[in-house]
């Protein structure tokens, strides 16, 4: 039998480095850099290469997303090499160049991660850890992860990184949370702050290159907010447009998100579904069309205090504010649905497999989702919800206006290319 040949080499192969420098590279990273023509990095990694290593050195620019594609084909046809910080695909650089030039084209020679170094010297099991990034995301997205006794690892976007950790955990009831500061993991400035509580935080900005180890404890007096949907209905600020506790989780089980999957949500209100549609997964997105352009502003504070500063919030009436939106992979609909067209414009805007779920409380609404679900299937329910209040010296129960619901997925049926 002839044996196969060998595939082309990789165009682009990828290195990464840590603060240990050239000592801490392996044989097979060693020679992929010192054989390189281009070696591109940014100006600290760049720097930590020997005079052995002749390629051309290029820094990355800023922004450095962008500049990806344009960089990679200015070069095509050399050896190149890319450095990244520790581990190239652990929210490194090594997924953009994937991205752009397909994984047969790359090779990877992967170095410990800042994580896995941190871990060790702290003595957590990486398995038991959450890492949230903040290089170039906003420090709020840490909200999401706070969970009383959880151990979290914040890869920090510069020296300053820490003082805004310890701001956001006193800002978001999490004071005594006891934090870490470990800079310079596995070179010879390795350093580790001494453990202090974010209430009393006092430690300066010191090195860019840091990671920020979180113990987090909750205060008393702050709110116990779940990791799942049905958050209490005073962590909103809200006009009294807000999907209330019972209702919003009955209805994010009906939505059913799934990692990566997008989310509109119209008629935001107080942007709760959207909400807790993202805090169910940190790949999940959502985009809030809300017409009404205080409401619009207050989803946006209500995004940035529950973590999830990523949510999109698009003002406007639907459905015209739909057009040029990227296909969802769920629809909710919580106002507006008498609106000319919503309706069919959403189901159209849906794929084999998405979901659909319209609440309503008018009987106007409710004829429209009668006669949707006589034309298109799903399941019809009106939730009741009653609470028990003071009834002169007794108690009796409240009942809150009912809210009928609709929810249908969008199948395919046998006969090819028939969508019902």
């Amino acid at each position: 039998m002839t044996p196969a040949r060998p595939g082309p080499s990789p165009a682009v192969t990828v290195v990464g480095i840590g603060a240990d420098g050239w000592d801490g590279l392996p044989r097979a990273s060693r020679e992929a850099l010192a054989d390189a023509d281009v070696l591109i990095g940014g100006p600290r990694q760049l720097d930590l290469l020997p005079a052995g290593c002749a390629g051309e050195r290029i820094a990355w620019p800023s922004p450095l997303r962008p500049a990806v594609a344009g960089l990679l084909a200015a070069h095509a046809g050399r050896r190149v090499c890319v450095l990244a910080s520790g581990d190239p695909m652990f929210h490194g650089i090594g997924r953009a160049v994937t991205e752009e030039i397909g994984a047969d084209s790359v090779r990877v020679l992967p170095h410990p991660s800042s994580v896995s170094h941190a871990c060790a010297r702290l003595g957590w099991p990486v398995e038991d850890v959450e890492v949230v990034t903040l290089v170039g995301r906003p420090v709020a997205r840490l909200a999401a992860a706070l969970h009383d006794g959880r151990r979290l690892l914040v890869l920090s976007s510069g020296a300053g990184t820490p003082r805004e950790v310890a701001a956001l955990l006193r800002e978001r009831g999490f004071g005594p949370s006891r934090l870490r500061v470990l800079a310079q993991l596995g070179g010879e400035k390795e350093h580790v702050t001494a453990e202090e509580t974010a209430d009393a935080w006092t430690h300066p900005a010191r090195d860019p290159l840091n990671v920020v180890a979180v113990e987090c404890h909750r205060a008393d007096h702050a709110p116990r907010l779940g990791a799942v949907p049905g958050l209490p209905d005073d962590a909103y600020e809200h006009d009294g447009q807000l999907t209330k506790r019972h209702v919003r989780a009955a209805t994010l089980a009906a939505l059913a998100p799934a990692p990566g999957e997008l989310l509109w949500d119209i008629g935001g209100g107080s942007g709760s579904i959207a909400v807790e549609w993202m805090r169910t997964h940190p790949s999940c997105r959502a985009i809030t069309v809300e017409r009404d352009p205080v409401r619009a502003e207050r989803i946006t504070r209500n995004a940035e205090r529950l973590g999830v500063p990523g949510l999109r919030v698009v003002p406007g009436a639907a459905p015209a504010a739909l057009t040029g939106l990227p296909a969802p992979d769920a629809v909710f609909i919580g106002g507006g649905l008498t609106a000319p067209g919503l309706l069919d414009t959403c189901w159209e805007a849906l794929p084999a497999g998405g979901r659909l779920v319209a609440n309503t409380v008018t009987l106007e609404s409710e004829a429209l989702l009668a006669d949707a679900r006589r034309r298109l299937g799903g399941e019809l329910v009106r939730l009741a919800v009653a609470h028990a209040v003071p009834v002169g010296g007794f108690t009796g129960w409240r009942q809150a206006m009912p809210v009928t619901q609709w929810s249908v997925e969008k199948t395919v049926d046998p006969l090819p290319g028939a969508v019902r």
